[in-house]
Order: C-alpha cells, then sequence, then structure tokens
C-alpha cells in the first residue's frame, strides 16, 4: 500500500472532475436520440474516433495480462494478441468501407440486412443478448478484476471498495453523456495513459534493485525472458506461442476489439465516422498505436517485475492485504507501482483511472446499443420514442455495470478470462470474413458456428472430455484444443450452410446493391439480378479487395517492424534495428502507393 501527497489525490480528483463534467456537458444533446446517444450523428472524424479505439483498448486489464504473459511466456509470449493485428488491418482495408456502406446502427443490425425472416431476427436478437450482455459482461469484469488488483496494492481497498468507487463514477458519467462523451474524454484518457505507462517504464527501470536497463537486460532472472521469438527449439512453444496465434487464431476467434472483418465497439465507431475514408483512417491509426508503439513500456515493466518480485511467494510476503483468490502474475504491475514517487505516481493512478473508465464506458454504451436497439426495440417495443430507447439505455449501461462488478469478483486472473473468450469464440471468425463475399452463407451459417464453439468449448472446459482428448497422455497435445475447437466448428457451419435453404433474391440482391461487397462470390446473384434487369452494381467504382489484401499483408510488415525496431533499440541490438527500421520505411512507402489505388475505388 502506498501514501499518496495531497499533490497525487489532488491529480486525481481534477481528472475525476474533468470526465464527469464531459459527461454532463454532452447529455443534453446524447439524450436527443438514439443515433446520437450511440454513434454521434455518424459525424466523428478520423482522428477523435482512432484515439478513442486506442484509449478503449488501453484498460486496466491490459498491462496486467501483458505483465502476465511475460513473467509466464516471456516476450514472445505476447503473439497470442499481437497475432491479431492480422484481422485488424484486414478490417481497415478490406472491411471499413463495407460497415459504413452499411449504415447500421449496430453491428448486430447486420444480421437483418444480410439475412431474411426468423432466423435472421432471432440472430439479432440472440445475439445482442449473446454479446451484449454476456460477451460484453465478462470482459467487463476482466477490467474491474485488474482495478480491484491495482486498488489492492496500491491503496489497500477492498475488492467491493474498488468496484463501488470506480464503477459509480463511471456510470453516471456513461449513462449521460453516451457515445459522445466516450470519444471526447477518450481523447484526454489517451494521453494521461500513455503519459503514465511511458513515465513508469522509465522510472521504474532506473530502481536500485533493477539497477538501469543494461543491469536489467542482463539479470539472469530476465534473460531467458527477452526473445521477441518464441525458441524453435522448443516444439511446443512454437507451436502455441506464434504457430497457432498466426496460422489459425487471427481469423478464427471472435475476441473484442479483434473481431474477423470488424464488429463489436470497433465497429460502432467505424459505424459512427462521417464517411468510408474516415472509417479506414480510425482503424488504421489504431492499429499503428496498439501494436507498434503501445506494448513495450509496459513489457518493461514487466520485466523489471521479475528482479524485484520473482515470483508469487515474493509479491505475497510484500502485500499480505491480498487473497489467495486474487493472487496471480498480474499482480507484479500493480506491485511495481507502489514504488512510484510522489507526483508520478498520482499521474500512473490517474491514467490507471483512466484506462479503467474509458474502456468500461465504451463497453457500457457499446453493450447498451445492442440492448437497445437490437433486443428491446425489435423484441420489446417496436414503436418505442427516441426518449424512451436513449432512457433504456441508461438503465440498461446500470444493470450491465452491476452485472459485470459481481463477476469480477469472482474471477481470478487475466490471463484465465482471455482463454476462455478465445475458446468461446473459436472457429466462428471465418464466417464473419466470408459473410460479405459468399452469398450462400446463411442466417443457419451463424446460428451453428455460435451455438458448436459454445457446447464444444464448455464440454472441454468443465467436463472430464477435456482431459480425455488433451494433454500428456491423451489423445491429442494440449496445444490441439484450441485448433480442434477451430476445425470441428467449422465443419459444422459449413455443413449446415449446404443442408439448408439459400436467402432469398431479394435479400442478397437489397445487400448487395447498399454494400457493394463485390468479388467472384457474388457472381451468381449478380448475374441473376442482371438477367431479370434488375441493377445492383455500382459501375463507377471497382473492386478493391485484392489491394486491400495487399494492403493488409505491407501494413503487418510495417507495423511488426516498427514494433520490433523499438524492441531492439530497447535491446542494444542496433544493428537489428536498422535493418528493421529500413524495412519499416520501404513497406511505408509502398504501402501509400497502395491506399491510393483503394482510395480511388472508393470515391
Amino acid at each position: 500500500m502506498v501514501e499518496l501527497s495531497t499533490f497525487d489525490i489532488a491529480l486525481i480528483i481534477t481528472f475525476f472532475a474533468i470526465t464527469l463534467f464531459i459527461g454532463i456537458y454532452v447529455s443534453k444533446q446524447s439524450g436527443k436520440s438514439a443515433s446520437e446517444y450511440f454513434l454521434s450523428g455518424r459525424s466523428m472524424p478520423w482522428w477523435l474516433l482512432g484515439v478513442s479505439m486506442v484509449a478503449t483498448t488501453f484498460s486496466t486489464d491490459t498491462p496486467n495480462l501483458v505483465t502476465d504473459i511475460v513473467r509466464n511466456n516471456g516476450v514472445s509470449g505476447n503473439w497470442v494478441w499481437w497475432a491479431f493485428l492480422i484481422t485488424g488491418l484486414l478490417t481497415v482495408f478490406v472491411y471499413a468501407k463495407l460497415w459504413r456502406k452499411s449504415q447500421v446502427n449496430t453491428d448486430i443490425e447486420f444480421y437483418e440486412l444480410r439475412y431474411g425472416g426468423a432466423p435472421a431476427r432471432f440472430l439479432r436478437g440472440f445475439r445482442a443478448v449473446y454479446l451484449g450482455i454476456i460477451f460484453n459482461v465478462l470482459a467487463m469484469a476482466g477490467v474491474t478484476l485488474a482495478a480491484i488488483k491495482i486498488g489492492s496494492i496500491m491503496l489497500g481497498l477492498q475488492p467491493w471498495e474498488t468496484v463501488v468507487y470506480a464503477g459509480v463514477i463511471t456510470v453516471i458519467f456513461s449513462a449521460l453523456g453516451g457515445f459522445k462523451g466516450v470519444v471526447y474524454t477518450d481523447f484526454i484518457l489517451f494521453f494521461t495513459a500513455m503519459a503514465g505507462a511511458i513515465g513508469a517504464a522509465y522510472y521504474l527501470v532506473g530502481l536500485p534493485e533493477v539497477g538501469g536497463l543494461e543491469n536489467l537486460l542482463q539479470n539472469e532472472n530476465v534473460v531467458d525472458k527477452l526473445s521477441i521469438l518464441p525458441d524453435f527449439s522448443d516444439k511446443e512453444a512454437l507451436i502455441t506461442l506464434l504457430i497457432i496465434p498466426l496460422a489459425v487464431q487471427w481469423w478464427s476467434s471472435w475476441y473484442p476489439g479483434a473481431e474477423p472483418g470488424g464488429g463489436g465497439y470497433i465497429a460502432q465507431r467505424m459505424l459512427a465516422a462521417k464517411n468510408e475514408n474516415h472509417a479506414i483512417g480510425a482503424t488504421f491509426f489504431f492499429n499503428i498505436m496498439h501494436y507498434a508503439l503501445r506494448p513495450w513500456p509496459w513489457i518493461i515493466v514487466a520485466l523489471a517485475s521479475l528482479v524485484v518480485f520473482p515470483d508469487l511467494a515474493s509479491i505475497q510476503e510484500a502485500f499480505p492485504n491480498v487473497g489467495e483468490d486474487k493472487l496471480g502474475h498480474d499482480l507484479a504491475y500493480s506491485a511495481m507501482l507502489t514504488k512510484l514517487p510522489s507526483g508520478l505516481l498520482g499521474l500512473v493512478l490517474a491514467s490507471l483511472v483512466a484506462a479503467y473508465m474509458s474502456t468500461i464506458s465504451t463497453h457500457l454504451n457499446w453493450g447498451s446499443s445492442y440492448i437497445v436497439n437490437d433486443f428491446y426495440k425489435q423484441q420489446i417495443n417496436k414503436n418505442a420514442s427516441e426518449k424512451e430507447l436513449v432512457r433504456i439505455g441508461r438503465l440498461s449501461t446500470v444493470l450491465l455495470m452491476v452485472f459485470s462488478a459481481l463477476l469480477a469478483l469472482a474471477l481470478t486472473n487475466a490471463l484465465q478470462l482471455f482463454k476462455y473468450i478465445l475458446m468461446f469464440g473459436a472457429g466462428t471468425g471465418l464466417i464473419f470474413i466470408l459473410r460479405w463475399f459468399w452469398w450462400r452463407i446463411n442466417a443457419w451459417s451463424e446460428i451453428s458456428a455460435m451455438f458448436s464453439s459454445g457446447i464444444i468449448s464448455l464440454l472441454i472446459a468443465l467436463t472430464p472430455l477435456g482431459a480425455k482428448l488433451f494433454g500428456e497422455d491423451a489423445l491429442m497435445p494440449s496445444w490441439a484444443e484450441f485448433p480442434f475447437v477451430v476445425f470441428v466448428t467449422t465443419v459444422i457451419w459449413i455443413a449446415v450452410t449446404y443442408v439448408t435453404q439459400p436467402e432469398t433474391k431479394e435479400i442478397l440482391q437489397q445487400f448487395y446493391k447498399r454494400t457493394q461487397p463485390g468479388g467472384p462470390g457474388w457472381n451468381k446473384v449478380v448475374k441473376e439480378a442482371k438477367d431479370n434487369g434488375v441493377e445492383i452494381v455500382d459501375s463507377n467504382k471497382g473492386w478493391s479487395v485484392p489491394s486491400g489484401i495487399l494492403a493488409m499483408l505491407v501494413g503487418c510488415v510495417l507495423i511488426y517492424s516498427v514494433m520490433f525496431t523499438t524492441g531492439n533499440l530497447i535491446y542494444g541490438n542496433y544493428s537489428d534495428a536498422l535493418i528493421l527500421l529500413i524495412v519499416s520505411v520501404v513497406s511505408g512507402v509502398i504501402l501509400v502507393k497502395l491506399w491510393k489505388k483503394i482510395k480511388a475505388n472508393i470515391l
């Protein structure tokens, strides 16, 4: 536990006051209609939305998760989420413009644009509850769990105290300000959180126990954790940490903020953009900041924690007030922050509060948008007034906060929750990628994938079947668990697609006319429409997907090169850093040329 100075307390109070002021200031305009409350009237510029995306994923659980990964699996363990850059850039260069063209209010509303009849209505309503409540509460619980650990370690707070203090202010601000309040405050939250993370890393490396960057990198507890790539001689580590994330995970699994084909709160921001180009610009800015620049301050603190707190016993000894049910390697990040001096401590605590409020407020507004637009308005009261919809949105915001807080009190660590969410979404991602470009996919395809993925994951996690199938003495190695779920789910949904009826030609033609996805997967629909004298193709716009995929690959080279240039500079590998810098510059030049070609096809 640390003692906060008057200056530290003043910093934190000032930050809370500014946030609440913004929420109250925009509340009147946000309350005019559901579109204003959830999408800010579709008038947002790319830079503001891009910063908001970054701030939203700058949550309190993210540095804890990275610390947990580094302490258990080394720096290379971060490929479990670094691999999501691929789907992030696919969203940038292929799907962002499609989402903006769709003109839906939420990505769940997409189901009744792409599909028709009772299956589409069921899918929309069920996914609204499934994602807006169940998945959303899981994600928020992970963030709140991190806040609980920070409050316990740094301020000596009981879990319920952290939940009440942080939750009440956040839910008031979120309920009042709506989406516009979230985005405006995210701009402040981003710079506060970034300054706190960099300042903490710089100071903590200089601690006497750590002895500076050079000594840190040579410490016996750290040396074997530094590699950016897994040990290629360790087959299991290579498969688990690199091959599965890069070959399977990025396209097959649904995860909040990294949905294949875009979705969730990322889609919400694309839908709120002024136009297609602003949607693309926002998502590209987010991916650069999220992957290339932000991880290293957290990684440095995680490595330093291995020197100061080499194991769980040392953390427990230093913080005996932490309960056994909350003890984990992710605590090391908060434990390191207790070493900060006055002033910097206040800034870092304010940055952690900023990260918490940004992420939770986004999840509350996003989840509430599903409940209002895709469940209440569709299933309960189709004739609800705009004011009633806003009122339901504010009520659901409060209830989502309550449910997630209760779940957070029962959880132990961030990595545990991360793995559960990945497993539950395993195998569904390919549908989200292909449904825009293959006419044959129907509502039953998505329904079967969603249920089979969830049921298989539950059977493996909660029954003896998992132990019989995966493990040292089982039928398959433990690393095969995720690919197995993906494979079985994919086989099921493809089989269901072919044994069920396709969507009606009216639905398919309407979807194509609005979004203009193009490509050979729609040839049958386009030809049939032409034969019937129905014009659904905009001849003024070319098919930009091949250029988009190439841009995705070049963008991955660019961002990974920048990320690893930074890492090698920190490690003192200057020759490697120079080579990677040259690669990043060349790939950047190529990407600019590709972007001009893609932009020409959009306009």
